[in-house]
């Protein structure tokens, strides 16, 4: 062979490119020879299939988004090679178009190497199914999440082979420190570096090829380096030491001996044990997480399941049976799906958050996870679910968002209530000025409503549990003193909105929003039709009139023209509008409604947008 290929274990040949791309041979049971690639660089892998003694590629997986691993991908795609990429840098291969038009640039504090990615898309086969295994072209390869290089990162394993990307050079060293800092002065990406380095120490490995430098035949002696090493860097750059390893040898503290919060992920997770071995978990967004870097799109957002051993080893758990959120937000419910998927964890959600999952951005809400979460069971608000000894009472729990829900159940001899993001659980009543006020996590946004709070603080007064756990704060033990002044400032929030909005003439609500459309982000074929739902609520404490002018771009056919509403004094009605789309692919095409509600005249006041999906565009 030249210098160009080299066998470096049996059956895997690595090429020398921009980066080092292995080509692994499939079983020989045909005529054809064919392998599969981990990583393409510049795509010299086709040009020496003979050297290689193959016909063709079947597969190429992907380590992560950087061009010096995937910027020979359209050839692969015009060769077809199928192309499967890292769940969370999906949108980075085949939307990356959309990263380069809509990335900040000016102020910036993101500072990922996303922009290392292709110049232009490549169609995908699809993702690979991380802590699982998946047969491409005839070869098993199990899949594990190992951030740090960059969030999306994985490492694939063969038999006792694994390709690690850029998780590691050599021992103790990384091919780019530069990329593992993912946001301005934190370590999020090098304290994954640690993580990562240790969950694949509990792998049985024999050899680690990494996509920059020389095989390494001591894993668990390389990456025990980088690990090492790693944490002296992370240390450095905090005024405090930071004891990652610790963290992931046992991130869960113990609320009570049978209610364990997980003090890693973001936001807290709780889980609830029982005596069979089986667990329960109140909200699972990021697991493990070293921080959020200040982007929220989908390559930056990583869930997974770092936590799962420990909670095995430290507290016998066999299974985790059921998951519930307690709102819809994405640092709650993120890692739910992966949980199913991996665990065959069950989601249970109350009856007002399970549409909200199960159709993100059918609503105009913040914080929804990208893809949808169906519910395996919808739960009744009020109704009390039985889970193996406990009995869990779902309660509404409107506040933090329209759509949130409390739990309540008895474990270890208290009554315990899980309460989600409502209230920062940290006042502490007392005299004088010293006294903090507990901070009422309210967000107009979320759909807040001015007496929401007045109603969780008679919730609270009527349940009067012993303990109350909550996403970003510790749990809060209460007493009298504590309701009490929950009750103070549910009314001082009322006040504050009555003495700042001119609700003595008007009705306009908290987030002064009188008009919605559903879904408020479709998509339809060119010069197909679209339904939406507009619902109208009337500010006015008698009935009025509301007259709704559908707003279309040119090319946009609407059935009907002006629709006028009949609204009794401070209710609320629907109306549905049928329109046929252009025939001109476009994304995010924007549509509204013109209103008028009585003598309020409010013009265009609601929105919504819709891809028309043509050949080419999705």
């Amino acid at each position: 062979m030249s210098n160009d290929v080299t066998e470096v274990v049996p059956g895997v040949f690595r090429i020398a490119d921009t980066c080092n791309v292995y080509v692994i041979a499939a079983p020989a049971g045909g005529e054809e020879r064919t392998g599969i690639a981990v990583d393409f660089g510049s795509g010299r892998a086709l040009d020496l299939l003979d050297e290689l003694g193959l016909d063709r590629l079947t597969d190429v997986l992907m380590t992560h988004h950087h061009r010096d691993q995937a910027q020979g991908l359209r050839r692969a795609v015009e060769s077809g090679v199928r192309v499967h990429v890292p769940p969370v840098e999906r949108d980075l291969f085949e939307r990356v178009d959309e990263m380069w038009t809509g990335r900040q640039i000016s102020n910036d504090y993101d500072l990922r190497d996303d922009r290392f990615s292709l110049l232009d898309p490549v169609p995908v086969a699809g993702v690979v199914p991380e802590y699982r295994t998946a047969n491409y072209g005839g070869i098993d390869v199990r899949v594990l999440p190992t951030p740090g290089h960059t969030p999306g990162s994985v490492t694939y394993i063969v038999g006792r082979v694994a390709f690690t990307g850029d998780l590691i050079y050599a021992p103790g060293k990384v091919w780019s420190l530069a990329a593992t800092q993912w946001s301005y002065t934190e370590n999020e990406g090098p304290a994954m570096v640690i993580l990562s380095s240790e969950l694949l120490r509990r792998e049985e490995l024999g050899v680690l090829l990494p996509s920059h430098g020389e095989p390494m035949t001591d894993p668990q002696e390389a990456l025990e380096q980088l690990s090492t090493a790693m944490q002296r860097y992370v240390d450095f750059r905090r005024p405090h030491p930071w004891d990652v390893r610790g963290l992931l040898a046992n991130p869960f503290v113990q609320v009570t001996p049978h209610l364990l919060m997980n003090r890693s992920s973001q936001s807290y997770s709780y889980v609830l044990l029982s005596e069979s071995g089986a667990a329960m978990v109140f909200d699972f967004g990021y697991d493990m997480s070293t921080g959020l870097v200040h982007n929220t799109s989908r390559a930056a957002r990583r869930p997974w399941l770092a936590s799962m051993p420990a909670l095995r080893e430290h507290y016998g758990v066999t299974s985790v049976e059921v998951a519930l959120p307690t709102h819809y937000h994405d640092d709650h419910v993120a890692g739910m799906p992966l949980l199913r998927d991996v665990e065959g964890t069950e989601i249970w959600a109350p009856s007002h958050i399970a549409p909200i999952l199960a159709t993100p951005l059918h609503h105009d809400l913040p914080c929804q996870w990208f893809e949808p979460i169906p519910a395996d069971r919808v739960l009744g608000l009020g109704e009390t679910v039985r889970w193996r000894e406990y009995e869990i009472t779902v309660h509404d729990l409107p506040g933090h968002t329209l759509f949130a829900a409390a739990y309540e159940f008895e474990v270890d001899g208290h009554r315990v209530l899980v309460t989600g993001d409502q209230q920062d659980g940290m006042g502490i009543p007392g005299a004088g000025e010293s006294a903090r006020q507990e901070v009422l996590n309210f967000q107009y946004k979320n759909r807040f409503q001015i007496e929401d709070y007045r109603k969780s603080a008679a919730l609270y007064r009527r349940l009067r549990p012993d303990l109350m756990v909550s996403g970003h704060w510790r749990p809060r033990w209460v007493d009298d003193d504590y309701l009490h002044m929950m009750t103070e400032r549910g009314e001082e929030l009322v006040a504050l909105h009555h003495d700042l909005l001119p609700l003595d003439r008007l009705d306009l609500g908290a987030d002064g929003v009188l008009c919605r459309l559903t879904p408020y982000y479709a998509s339809v074929r060119a010069g197909g039709e679209l339904t939406l739902t507009v619902t109208v609520r009337n500010p006015w404490p008698d009935k009025a009139l509301a007259t709704i002018e559908p707003v279309v771009p040119p090319g946009w056919r609407l059935e009907q023209g002006s629709v006028t509403l009949r609204l009794p004094g401070g209710g609320m009605e629907q109306v549905h509008l049928r329109l046929g789309a252009d025939v001109v692919p476009r994304r995010r095409v924007r549509l509204a409604v013109d209103l008028t509600i009585g003598d309020l005249r409010l013009g265009q006041h609601a929105e919504a947008l819709v891809d028309v999906v043509g050949e080419g565009i999705r």
